[in-house]
């Protein structure tokens, strides 16, 4: 009997405890500013999309924040579940939401392929021995829609010895075979350093790795750099024949500082179809850089890329096929010195977050200005700026509100 009474008042205690600590949450937030967007053109539904993740800072202390729906709720403020999902990738959670029997264990947007019938996974699982031997193995899995039939098991990665490390960057599924595009660093024992985006496809099937295609291979050594990298997919995870590979050489001075070569780096298309890994030759009269190209976006016909010049930003559409320019749109925010910005391209617009909700000193809150314009047409959609109302105005000056990212569903 002793034993159930204390197993009741120890139940009562943790009840009370958690009780207290919600009670404490919810007393604290409802302390803390609200940031909502004041509409200055356009209608206030655009925002319905939106989702941005900041943080408020008090002292040493950072409370994180999200606005969605034009609503403001604190960290403090989510369930214990919430708090652990984090801040997701929002393809992450939808296809968790929609196939949580074979998401589980499953992480990595760009490790996934799908289209109406079926949905594909393949990572890399890498580690070493107790003597330094190399050990990896691709993790593959596929989930038939229709019938819900799951298909998963693991492949040894071809030559794995040479590797040392792998980084999954695209997954396809072309004529039955899954093809995973993966960038390399090859395992060396001198000075000089290799980086390889190499093509594996894979025989569904059959359980096996069919071919294992080196795309690039670049070797070079310090103060040399060499990156691969890949422009922001704006629909990561469906069908595309077509990927684009960006090769940046560059050099780092005695000083610490890096200067990028610009006519030794190239930007390179491959076509899952055809096998044809081409040069793309970028405007020389536009001034089209390759920082450009990296922070750009990409639908698989053409490539965004953001311009900031003298008076305005710029959202130019370059044809991958024709390798033109074929729109420079000119959006209605001034450019701003030591203002950051946050962009997504979806739904066939341009989310533009200007600001960081401070000033350049730190100390005044600053409103960040929204902007949604037409893709195509350019025409502003929407156009705000954040509010932030105090819950007490003596107070309002000691936080710092500083913008981490932009999402759109």
């Amino acid at each position: 009997m002793k034993r159930y009474i204390c197993s009741i008042i120890i139940g009562l205690v943790v009840i009370l405890s958690i009780g207290t600590y919600y009670v404490k949450v919810a007393s604290s937030a409802s302390d803390l500013p609200k940031y909502t967007f004041k509409t200055l053109e356009g209608s206030d539904k655009e925002l319905d999309p939106i989702i941005i993740n900041a943080s408020l800072e008090k002292g040493r202390l950072y409370e994180p924040l999200t606005i969605e729906s034009n609503q403001t709720t604190y960290g403090s403020e989510k369930s214990f579940l919430e708090s652990l999902s984090g801040r997701q990738n929002l393809e992450m959670e939808r296809l968790i939401k929609e196939y949580r029997s074979f998401m589980r264990g499953k992480d990595f947007i760009d490790s996934f392929y799908e289209d109406s019938d079926f949905l594909a996974y393949a990572s890399v699982n890498s580690g070493f021995t107790k003597s330094g031997k190399m050990e990896a193995e691709f993790d593959i899995a596929l989930l038939e829609k229709k019938s819900e039939d799951e298909t998963s098991f693991d492949i040894e990665l071809p030559d794995k010895d040479r590797k040392l490390n792998i980084d999954v960057r695209d997954v396809q599924l072309i004529h039955s075979k899954l093809q995973v595009l993966t960038i390399i660093d090859v395992n060396s024992n001198d000075d000089m350093q290799t980086k390889e985006v190499h093509l594996y496809t894979i025989d569904l099937a059959n359980k096996k790795v069919l071919s294992d295609k080196t795309l690039l291979s670049e070797t070079f050594k310090h103060p040399n750099q060499v990156e691969f990298g890949m422009p922001i997919d704006v629909a990561p995870i469906q069908s595309n024949n077509m990927i684009l590979i960006s090769l940046v050489k560059g050099k780092y001075h005695e000083d610490g500082s890096y200067e990028e070569k610009p006519n030794e780096s190239k930007l390179l298309s491959y076509n899952y179809e055809t096998e044809k890994l081409e040069t793309v030759k970028l405007p020389k009269k536009e001034k089209v850089s390759y920082d450009m190209v990296r922070g750009g976006y990409v639908d698989g016909k053409n490539l965004y890329l953001i311009e900031m010049k003298s008076d305005n930003y710029h959202i130019k559409t370059f044809d991958i096929s024709s390798q033109k320019i074929t729109n420079d749109m000119k959006l209605d925010l001034p450019v701003l010195k030591d203002e950051g910005y946050f962009t997504t391209i979806k739904n066939g617009r341009v989310y533009f977050l200007l600001g960081n909700g401070m000033d350049s000193g730190g100390k005044t809150y600053k409103p960040a200005q929204l902007l949604i314009a037409d893709l195509k047409t350019g025409k502003t959609l929407y156009k705000g700026e954040t509010v932030m109302q105090a819950t007490n105005k003596k107070n309002d000056k000691k936080f710092g509100f500083h913008i981490d990212d932009l999402k759109v569903k």
